[in-house]
């Protein structure tokens, strides 16, 4: 029930632009074992489905609930909308720089984190003009589409909604699940399905063996979108509109921070180890190896 409730408010992530999924799996708790349980899907089936099941229900639930939501708001309040995903996503930022430099970070890793964000910017201006609006995909597009939504939900700091944006497709998703478009949802869901299994595979491999590399390159393309969550709408000036928009997008940044540092304060250790407890931790292996003879003779 628990992994349920995550799944849910992954969802919520996934369809808001400016909180990716993965975001919200980290702050949770659960990225590595979902990637894993993921990548691994068919060498331990049982246990991997009994894991990601009630994620995966979780995270349809989440998805279809909240799509409404955002599609009214979207419509009605768009300039307040976007300012407080553009605090969800300011927030998340202390977040992802503590992972990139949880293994053997340095200076080189810096330099690459810059590099990144500035590829990720221009890729993202000469995108801008083009890929026009679909509203009548085919089914390539519509594989296009799901394959995206799995690749951008399993990276951490890649938004798909704002990814889904430059490639003319954000509206044609929120409308589509809104008014559960069947001709759309059903190749869409073919193309999540293919692009989760492929590109869960590929980060797992690519964590596993180069850990800091790919949490940098992963650090600078979530900088990269940034600066596109905002549009022609979200332009401030000395009114009403504009004073509420700032503090809703202070109040969205101490909200993601806030889910940040409880991921955070969950992982961290304690200062203080007793005597006791650094003499189990460093001799774990030989503590556990004696009980175990033990019980063995006991049971011979």
């Amino acid at each position: 029930m628990k992994n349920f409730i995550k799944g849910i408010i992954v969802g919520i992530g996934g369809i808001a632009p400016g909180l990716s999924g993965s975001v919200l799996l980290v702050i949770l708790g659960l990225y590595q074992k979902t990637i894993n349980s993921i990548a691994t899907l068919f060498k331990n089936f049982k246990k991997n489905i009994i894991f990601l099941l009630p994620i995966i229900l979780g995270f349809i639930v989440g998805i279809f609930l909240f799509s409404k939501v955002i599609n009214f708001m979207l419509i009605n309040f768009e300039m307040y909308t976007r300012f407080s995903f553009l605090g969800l996503i300011l927030g998340t930022i202390p977040l992802f720089y503590k992972e990139v430099k949880k293994k053997g970070f340095n200076k080189k890793y810096f330099f690459l984190i810059i590099a990144t964000t500035c590829i990720g910017l221009i890729i993202f201006k000469i995108n801008k003009n083009i890929f026009p609006e679909v509203t009548n995909p085919n089914v390539c597009q519509c594989i296009i589409l799901g394959v995206t939504i799995a690749g951008s939900s399993i990276v951490p700091g890649i938004d798909s909604a704002v990814i889904l944006s430059y490639l003319g497709l954000y509206e044609l998703y929120v409308s589509s699940l809104a008014s559960l478009r069947l001709s759309v949802l059903i190749p869409t869901g073919i193309g999540v399905v293919l692009g989760v299994l492929i590109i869960s595979f590929i980060i797992n491999r690519l964590i596993n063996n180069y850990y800091t590399l790919t949490f940098s390159i992963i650090f600078g393309l979530f900088l990269s979108i940034i600066p596109n969550i905002l549009n022609s709408s979200c332009i401030l000036s000395f009114n009403l509109n504009s004073i509420i928009s700032i503090f809703i997008l202070l109040i969205s940044c101490m909200f993601s921070y806030f889910l940040g540092n409880i991921k955070v304060g969950i992982a961290k250790e304690p200062k203080y180890k007793s005597k006791k407890a650094i003499f189990v931790e460093k001799n774990r292996t030989k503590i556990i190896d004696i009980f175990w003879k033990k019980d063995y003779n006991n049971k011979r």
